[in-house]
């Protein structure tokens, strides 16, 4: 080899050489020298562009190659694309900040008239992460909802129909008889009142878990990871993510800053029992569970709340 990363002597090079083939045994396959040469020139790159300081860049320059692949490949996913693919738990987590003029994250006690929860569901959250980047290799876990704007809350009047159809009345309409039980809004119209909240902003901490025997032998949880992070800086989604309803749109992107979301109050607040969100087990009958919220400076955590149907 030539060029940075050669500046070591004789000495050394036969111990750095056991080095690398250590290094290489645990590769993922197809990996091949070229290939992380590649990733090590890349990253000196990278390390060497920002300092200034001559004694600095020589000391790099005598970092022995086998040192250099190893990180690159450690940043090989997201990193050296500038995207963050921090672990916690040995779970791969990101962070999302979402804010949108309206919200309606309905109460299940209230049946007529719809009451917004103070704060954005764990389940409101996982919807929004789902409608980015969902695969059914992986499932969404919330781990914090930070609350960035004050509770505020509106009323409003809405039109409604009073009534669903009927799932015999379309398999009957399939069969060809009927009309399927339309519902005509002239007829059914209902007018009902929402408390609702306005002028939101979260920033959600999630992570998600792997379901391996619904990937492929190509997935693998730094390339979800990588699709995620690639699809929300760039605003796609598989349908426009929303809050609560789909009156209510969400706008969404990475969170920018450096440090941690600071929350809107500071102190402890009580909002009583919230749905967390719906167990799947029974597809034909999913049941919903329930929490305890509380709001500490602002934020919500669920990371390891008690949850019960």
């Amino acid at each position: 080899m030539s060029g940075l990363g050669c500046d070591r002597t004789h000495g050394h090079s036969g111990s750095a050489q056991i080095e690398t083939n250590k290094f290489q045994s645990t590769l993922p396959e197809g990996s091949d020298r070229r290939h992380q040469q590649i990733c090590g020139a890349s990253l000196r790159r990278r390390v060497e562009r920002p300092h200034h300081d001559t004694s600095q860049v020589v000391h790099l320059l005598k970092i022995p190659d086998f040192l250099f692949v190893s990180i690159s490949m450690m940043w090989y996913v997201g990193v050296v694309n500038g995207e963050n693919t921090s672990m916690k738990g040995g779970k791969m987590s990101i962070r999302l900040e979402v804010w949108g003029e309206n919200a309606l994250f309905s109460r299940s006690e209230f049946k007529t008239e719809r009451v917004t929860y103070d704060v954005m569901t764990p389940s409101a959250a996982r919807g929004i992460l789902e409608a980015i980047f969902w695969h059914p290799g992986m499932r969404w876990r919330i781990d914090r909802i930070h609350v960035l704007n004050p509770i505020r809350f509106d009323s409003i009047r809405r039109n409604e129909v009073g009534r669903v159809i009927d799932i015999g009345k379309i398999r009957t309409m399939a069969e060809g008889r009927g009309d399927g039980g339309a519902i005509y809004t002239a007829e059914s119209i209902q007018q009902r009142s929402s408390t609702i909240l306005r002028d939101v902003r979260y920033v959600i901490d999630a992570h998600f878990e792997l379901n391996r025997a619904k990937m492929s032998s190509t997935d693998s949880a730094e390339k979800f990871q990588s699709m995620f992070m690639r699809r929300a800086a760039k605003g796609q989604c598989f349908h426009h993510p929303y809050f609560g309803t789909r009156e209510f749109p969400a706008e969404f992107q990475l969170w920018q800053e450096s440090g941690d979301p600071v929350g809107f109050e500071q102190g402890h607040r009580d909002l009583g029992y919230m749905l967390y969100d719906f167990d799947y087990r029974n597809p034909a009958h999913p049941a919903p569970l329930f929490f305890r919220a509380e709001l500490d400076d602002g934020v919500l955590d669920v990371e390891s709340v008690e949850v019960r149907s």
